[in-house]
């Protein structure tokens, strides 16, 4: 409750911490979707039967590979670390010399992921079927869940304009959130929004105000003037404590979950 609050008056009162939540928020997005889907496998794996601790430094590397790399070797690189560019509202000389650099650069960067990627995923094919031999439970799940993002990941960043790649990537993304939520908090939604009782409509009731509402906020979120300062302090608050939140909520070491 407290840390929102402490943020967005943290960004109204200095620029320089409203410029580096923003370009914070673009790298940390990436960063967030690759850990989300490395949680989701994890969870698949430990509800097969498997050990959370095995492999899993493996499936961590490779969700930010699958991510990640595709955005530094493909034609969105530059759109990524564009967001630089908002320190010249701060007069940083140097921060904002970045995403030039990145530009003269990326054959490098690119050439380095994909020579690095693809002994990676070698490895960790031969690491998995090690697993398999050696007795250890393999989810058919999570297999299928990284092979599947590892596409939509690579043909979206490494062939896509910049808005279409951004809008498959987070459309692939939220239909797994809002597919998983769904199905566990239903019950719970159509109670808090005061139609468990509503015969036939109440669960689709429940289901068009949970889409609804972050569709909704979407909207806004896209309309928002960052000259408006409050109100995109307020977007980039949403932004980062949902980024941080996840990171307790699908912690497959919690005995909870």
């Amino acid at each position: 409750m407290v840390v929102p609050i402490l943020l967005w008056l943290a960004m109204l009162g200095s620029l320089w911490v409203l410029v580096i939540v923003s370009v914070l928020a673009t790298f940390w997005d990436v960063y967030h979707s690759g850990l989300q889907t490395f949680g989701f496998g994890r969870i698949y794996e430990s509800k097969r039967g498997g050990d959370p601790q095995t492999g899993r430094r493996l499936d961590y590397l490779l969700n930010l590979l699958l991510y990640a790399g595709p955005i530094l070797a493909g034609v969105t690189m530059i759109d990524h670390f564009e967001d630089f560019s908002e320190f010249s509202r701060v007069r940083s000389a140097f921060l904002t010399s970045i995403p030039a650099f990145m530009q003269n650069h990326q054959r490098y960067f690119a050439w380095s992921v994909i020579a690095g990627g693809s002994v990676f995923v070698g490895y960790y094919v031969l690491a998995q079927w090690r697993l398999y031999r050696a007795g250890h439970p393999i989810s058919a799940l999570r297999v299928y869940l990284y092979a599947s993002t590892g596409f939509v990941s690579l043909w979206a960043w490494g062939f896509n304009p910049w808005g279409e790649a951004f809008f498959i990537m987070n459309a692939f993304h939220a239909v797994q959130y809002f597919g998983i939520v769904w199905a566990q908090e239903k019950r719970n939604m159509m109670r808090i929004f005061g139609v468990s009782r509503v015969p036939w409509l109440g669960k689709p009731i429940a289901l068009f105000l949970f889409a609804g509402l972050g569709l909704g906020y979407g909207y806004f979120a896209e309309s928002v003037d960052t000259n408006i300062r409050p109100l995109w302090a307020l977007t980039l608050v949403v932004s980062i404590m949902h980024f941080w939140y996840d990171g307790f909520i699908w912690s497959v070491r919690r005995k909870q979950v």
